[in-house]
């Protein structure tokens, strides 16, 4: 797998990665604060989750193919949902709060379908994006 296709947009998929991020974390805290906790709500914000990590190590790494900005994503994501095994993310945030936004509380396999889910969809849109606009005349 080759970066050199990235590379040259890389400034403006960095922009675009920090625009959806904004977007992502503001949609992820309105579903949070103001809609009831239930399961279509827990889903929304992993998905939600899972894109501002993509959107997120674009940031970082805005030279990197999609493939590989996926597989870090899903990696992390899946790290964290297994550190949540320890407890140490749920005393955090009996600690202090915001870190649950972060570190999430308590596991749940369902957590690892939706990231999984996202992150193919997510790899799959930016890789479009990119080759459409690096085919333009």
């Amino acid at each position: 797998m080759t970066d050199a296709g990235w590379r040259s947009g890389s400034g403006v998929r960095r922009v675009t990665a920090g625009v959806a991020l904004g977007a992502v974390i503001a949609a992820g805290l309105g579903v949070h604060f103001l809609l009831p906790d239930m399961a279509a709500t827990d889903i929304a914000g992993d998905a939600l989750y899972a894109a501002a990590v993509y959107a997120f190590i674009i940031l970082l790494i805005p030279r990197r193919h999609p493939l590989l900005v996926g597989a870090i994503a899903l990696a992390w994501c899946v790290g964290i949902e297994l550190f949540q095994l320890t407890g140490v993310p749920l005393a955090a945030g009996a600690e202090f709060p915001p870190a649950m936004l972060v570190l999430g509380t308590v596991f749940d396999p369902r957590d690892l379908l939706v990231y999984g889910a996202t992150i193919v969809i997510v790899t799959a849109t930016d890789a479009v994006i990119h080759r459409v606009r690096d085919h333009r005349p």
